[in-house]
């Protein structure tokens, strides 16, 4: 009898250790829409490149890069729980960055694109900018 109470109890140690493995290697689905900030229209063929955060904040080795269809669309499923970084890049537009917290089944992430800013240059004028002047020469 205490050989099949053993057996019994070992089955019921390894289900319950198989349901917590299980329990940790939760994984998310994630939709991304990526537009255009000024209009609202979709983005083509961005690249959406996504890097796992580790727990000091650091960017982990590997990732993955997807592409946005003609409706600025693209998906990734088996995405582990936790923090993910995602960069939006995409010609003629700002890059995009952020990390989000993955913690859900499914998610849904809009990006909005910005266009580039104008290059800031030593050699033009800035208003407001003070910038080393001589000093007036002392009259004698």
């Amino acid at each position: 009898m205490s050989g099949m109470r053993r057996a019994i109890s070992a089955a019921v140690l390894v289900v319950l250790t198989a349901m917590a493995a299980l329990a940790q290697d939760e994984s998310a689905s994630l939709k991304f829409l990526v537009i255009r900030d000024y209009n609202g229209k979709p983005v083509r063929n961005a690249s959406v490149v996504m890097h796992p955060v580790e727990k000091n904040g650091k960017q982990s080795r590997g990732g993955l890069q997807i592409k946005t269809d003609p409706d600025g669309k693209a998906s990734f499923d088996g995405v582990p729980y936790g923090k993910l970084r995602v960069q939006v890049l995409a010609q003629g537009f700002q890059t995009f960055g952020d990390d989000y917290d993955v913690n859900k089944p499914e998610m849904e992430i809009t990006i909005r694109m910005k266009r580039p800013s104008g290059q800031y240059s030593i050699y033009e004028e800035h208003p407001g900018d003070k910038k080393d002047q001589p000093e007036e020469k002392k009259q004698k």
